[in-house]
């Protein structure tokens, strides 16, 4: 119970519905002991009849009649607070899933680049979903049974113990073979619940993984392959999930056979007793034996509940693992930040932790308000390992990073990603309609901001020709567009931010020559104004920067304007050359 501990909170900020569970599901006990008590009385009645040669039989018909009106009565209030009950306990526990969900979605948003480098997505999305579905029903139907079988326990055992103290203490001799074997039982589901999560976030992160590469997996033909792997987990994640079944349903026969031992005793006991004299009436047999298979369902309940408490433990505990882990990247600074988009890199090295992979060495260049960097070299050299230092996705791990003349880290964060429009080189829409993942940069832009930043990236026409235009939904990961116009759209998203920083990561490597200049021609009058880092592996979109720098191995070999650099021996020329006979060729 210990990691169900966290939930505690919950029960604090719904503390006044959850205390109105409580007195209801009390009210609703009270008003079911009724049915017994009435049912004793009744088969007293009819005792007393057949030893009463005077008895009057419209008296017994009339003590009968009232109380079967009172019987139907009792249990149509008692099902009345039964159904309150539900609506109380059952209610508040949806309410802690949709905080729960809430507190964990904005704990992964908050958590860094290397948090989801080392975690799969179907196991985020099981931790999420499956497991704070475990939880609830923890919160919900298993706290509710629970109060509801601690209640009627008390209220019945003391009933049961005002009527007859002896036959009280015998019916319940089975109660303690009944908490040892639920404590057995309960330890096994505990260890195969958690097996059996574990198993079920496996699987989860699997069938996305291949979901979303199933492009790849048809293009190489290895459907079967993938089926078999996915049929290795199925039948693992069935044998984890039947032997935990099993498991599960030792509880039913165990439940019937204490409670049947329970009957056994206050037939025998209780006759005896009637024999004896030491109960008055024979009624009181029936009525003990009312009131224990009233408790046969609380009773048996446990089993399930405690079935439920235990797989909800172990899916708090993997929920746990997660909240407990803490963002690398915080923002240290409360106060807001105004960015002009000076940015300044001094002795600047980086290295990344999964990896231990020296990306960046001793790094040093400044960029002005209104001028454009261009970075370029070889792949791995460290170019987008830079844009993502400016983003704050990473700190460095020495020197210093400054946005306006003050280190990175004293900026406000939000007020720092808030000011940067970027343009990933892995271009990623979401699956909605082409105008929202425009307005994703702006979610208050207009139309004709939508359309004009569309024409800006030179993508407009293409999407005129869609059926739905701008309405037109796309599949998972854009995959709607080509490649293309998916990097068109995500330069649209960025232009329409209009943040004073821009970062351009490779966004043009799927366009072709023409569209490329015509986009280049469009930045330069929309960038004239702003901070712009170009990543590229072309001299065409280096060449009109005012500052443009080579990576190697993580450090700058060259650096200098296009005039300077290409009269310089050294990669840029080389590069210059080459792609100016391969366009002469082409």
């Amino acid at each position: 119970m210990k990691e169900l501990q966290y939930l505690n909170k919950y029960f604090a900020k719904y503390k006044y519905r959850f205390l109105l569970g409580i007195i209801i599901t009390i009210a609703a006990q009270i008003f079911s002991l009724f049915t017994p008590e009435l049912i004793g009385n009744s088969i007293k009645v009819i005792e007393q009849f057949t030893q009463d040669e005077n008895a009057s039989i419209g008296t017994v018909k009339s003590a009968l009649y009232k109380n079967i009106l009172l019987i139907l009565a009792t249990t149509i209030i008692a099902g009345f607070f039964t159904f309150l009950m539900r609506q109380t306990i059952i209610v508040m526990s949806r309410y802690v899933e949709f905080d729960l969900k809430n507190e964990v979605f904005t704990h992964y948003q908050r958590l860094t680049q290397n948090f989801y480098k080392q975690n799969r997505t179907g196991d985020l999305m099981s931790r999420i979903s499956e497991d704070v579905g475990k939880v609830r029903m923890y919160v919900g139907p298993a706290v509710m049974y629970s109060l509801n079988t601690l209640i009627r326990f008390a209220v019945v055992i003391v009933y049961m113990y005002n009527i007859s103290p002896k036959l009280t203490l015998y019916s319940l001799l089975p109660l303690p073979l009944l908490s040892y074997g639920i404590f057995k039982i309960s330890s096994e589901i505990h260890k195969k619940s958690g097996l059996f999560q574990a198993n079920l976030s496996t699987l989860s992160s699997f069938a996305q993984e291949m979901f979303s590469g199933i492009r790849v997996i048809k293009a190489y033909a290895i459907e079967k392959q993938k089926i078999n792997e996915f049929e290795d987990l199925t039948k693992d994640s069935n044998e984890k999930a039947m032997s935990l079944a099993k498991t599960n349903s030792l509880f039913g026969p165990l439940m019937i056979l204490l409670i049947g031992l329970s009957n056994l005793v206050v037939i025998y006991v209780g006759g005896m007793m009637y024999i004896d004299g030491t109960i008055p009436d024979i009624g009181v047999i029936a009525q003990f034996i009312l009131y224990i298979n009233m408790l046969t369902w609380p009773v048996a309940s446990l089993g399930w509940v405690s079935s439920l408490v235990q797989e909800a433990e172990a899916s708090q505990k993997r929920i746990n693992e997660f909240l407990k882990i803490e963002p690398t990247i915080v923002n240290e600074s409360k106060t807001n930040t105004p960015i002009k988009g000076k940015i300044e890199f001094k002795n600047v090295s980086f290295i990344y932790d999964d990896t231990n992979i020296k990306a960046l060495e001793n790094i040093n260049f400044t960029v002005n308000p209104g001028e454009t960097l261009a970075i370029l070299g070889k792949t791995g050299s460290g170019k987008s390992s830079i844009l993502t230092l400016i983003s704050r996705l990473y700190d460095v791990t020495s020197g210093t990073v400054l946005i306006d003349e003050k280190p990175i880290q004293e900026v406000n964060l939000d007020d720092l990603r808030n000011n940067i429009g970027v343009v990933p080189q892995d271009a990623f829409l979401f699956s909605d309609s082409i105008k929202n993942n425009i307005k994703f940069g702006n979610e208050n832009a207009t139309d004709e901001e939508v359309i004009n930043a569309a024409k800006k990236a030179v993508v407009h026409h293409n999407i005129e020709n869609f059926t739905h235009q701008y309405e037109t939904v796309l599949g998972e990961r854009g995959i709607t567009l080509s490649g293309g116009q998916k990097q068109r759209v995500s330069i649209a998203r960025a232009l329409i931010k209009n943040a004073p920083i821009l970062l351009l990561d490779d966004c043009l490597s799927a366009v072709d020559t023409e569209t490329e200049e015509a986009i280049l021609t469009n930045l330069m009058e929309f960038c004239k104004d702003k901070t712009t880092l170009l990543v590229s592996h072309r001299i065409s979109s280096a060449k009109n920067a005012d500052k443009i720098i080579i990576l190697e191995d993580g450090k700058i070999i060259q650096q200098g304007t296009h005039n300077q650099l290409v009269v310089e021996d050294g990669y840029y020329k080389e590069l210059y050359f080459k792609q100016l006979s391969e366009k002469e060729i082409a």
